[in-house]
């Protein structure tokens, strides 16, 4: 086992391509990300609101949006609740697959019944996408989990790039070929743009299905049920409380999910907010959708590129670099004042959003145990989640404060630089060698 105190300087291993496109042992588990990132780009950030807005919507379109993020914190707020225990619950069995197979399976199903819902139905159509949005939230988790059962080490940081790379690339794909059919609905024999939107649904969640199968039938996969279901739960729930005062005794793993805390938050609130802050600016719609494209296009080589540096200096270094250039992205964005800048922060961010997560996750890996993956993933998971609170309060008090949206969006600069100052004070010797002898 190849480890060392400075965050994690990756040696040759193996090569990113190989990852996604040749070496069985890990491919079907990048194939996952594949997948599910499908769900993501289309459904979630496109082509769901335009619909709730346009088609399932009874009220206005500020109506719409607020329901939307009703829904959104909840499944959210569930999925934060329940990642832990279920984690748990599933190194307990030995179950990660398992685990992923039933919350992928609700996601695919949801996103299908989309399909079907009839115009006005809003709150039906949101408590399925609401659905949609824990299976995938909750297969994530799992699937994180897996990630130290399905390589060495040393290759953690490479296959971990590999995954998200093959997200964007498959995501972005799919999105581009959504965004055509509905623009050219008759090529495929449809009758309508409306007809369009709601073809995407099945067809996000036949890609999904059929690219998770892989990672379910590799016998690879930990998924074998050790004993009774009322044994599993019980050991369960005592493992995770006792996984809980683990978390917060295990000081250095305390210390890397408060700093992913804060710059994840930083990341996640850009991502969601850059639309609404384009439209605040005056920026018409198609440009967002362009400068969506235009992120995924660019995050696909740019996540491998993240995977070359950390391999020639060291994991730790290369997510402080891009941390550092989203502290640059964030006040770029204060000043920023047509669409042709819009386009490049949207490019500049493609260059580093694979790789900052793909790195926080894998340098992760390192700080724990190993055969309670899932259940430390799962704290990983709740943090991401709870992470989507405090950047847009802290952009809507700004705001509130100052009347300024360029002021608000600049206030996550703040925390970029907490992360990052917490994320240097994680002792990497001492919590590698902890998670070893675990």
């Amino acid at each position: 086992m190849s480890r060392n105190g400075d965050g994690g300087n990756v040696p040759p291993g193996i090569r990113p391509l190989r990852v996604l496109f040749g070496l069985a042992p890990v491919r079907h588990w990048v194939l996952y990300d594949w997948a599910e990132s499908a769900f993501a780009t289309t459904i979630m950030v496109a082509f769901f609101p335009v619909l709730l807005t346009h088609f399932w919507n009874t009220g206005t379109p500020g109506q719409a949006l607020s329901r939307l993020g009703i829904a959104t914190s909840l499944a959210a707020g569930v999925v934060a609740l329940a990642a832990p225990l279920l984690g748990a619950l599933a190194d307990r069995a030995d179950a990660r697959t398992w685990g992923l197979a039933v919350c992928a399976g609700l996601g695919v199903l949801a996103t299908a019944s989309l399909d079907f819902v009839g115009r006005g139905q809003w709150l039906v159509a949101l408590t399925i996408f609401s659905l949609a949005l824990v299976g995938y939230s909750g297969g994530n988790a799992f699937y994180n989990s897996l990630l130290p059962h399905r390589c060495r080490p040393q290759e953690m940081d490479q296959v971990s790039c590999a995954g998200y790379a093959a997200g964007y690339l498959g995501g972005g794909l799919l999105f581009a070929g959504n965004i055509f059919v509905v623009a050219h609905p008759a090529i495929l024999g449809l009758t309508s743009r409306l007809a369009a939107l709601r073809f995407v649904f099945a067809d996000v969640a036949l890609w999904w299905a059929l690219f998770t199968l892989p990672i379910l039938f590799d016998r690879r996969s930990p998924g074998r049920i050790r004993a009774g279901w009322g044994t599993v739960a019980r050991g369960g729930w005592n493992q995770f409380r006792a996984t809980f005062r683990e978390v917060r005794r295990l000081r250095q793993v305390s210390v890397f999910l408060l700093a992913y805390w804060c710059y994840i938050d930083g990341i996640n609130t850009i991502i969601r907010m850059a639309v609404s802050y384009g439209l605040s600016l005056g920026f018409p719609s198609s440009s967002l959708i362009v400068a969506i494209l235009l992120t995924q296009a660019v995050a696909f080589p740019a996540t491998f590129g993240f995977t070359w540096i950390a391999r020639h200096t060291s994991a730790l270094r290369a997510l402080s670099w891009g941390i550092g250039i989203y502290v640059l992205v964030t006040v770029a964005a204060v000043f920023m004042t047509n669409v042709l800048e819009f386009y490049a922060l949207a490019g500049v961010i493609g260059l580093v959003q694979g790789g900052t997560q793909a790195l926080s996750r894998s340098l992760y890996a390192r700080l724990i145990p190993r055969e309670k993956s899932a259940e430390f993933f799962g704290f990983y998971g709740t943090v991401g989640k709870f992470s989507a609170i405090l950047g847009p309060l802290l952009m809507a008090l700004t705001e509130r404060w100052s009347g300024n949206a360029r002021v608000a969006i600049g206030s996550i600069v703040v925390l970029f630089v907490v992360g990052a100052y917490f994320l240097h004070r994680v002792d990497w010797r001492e919590g590698e060698t902890v998670a070893d002898t675990l």
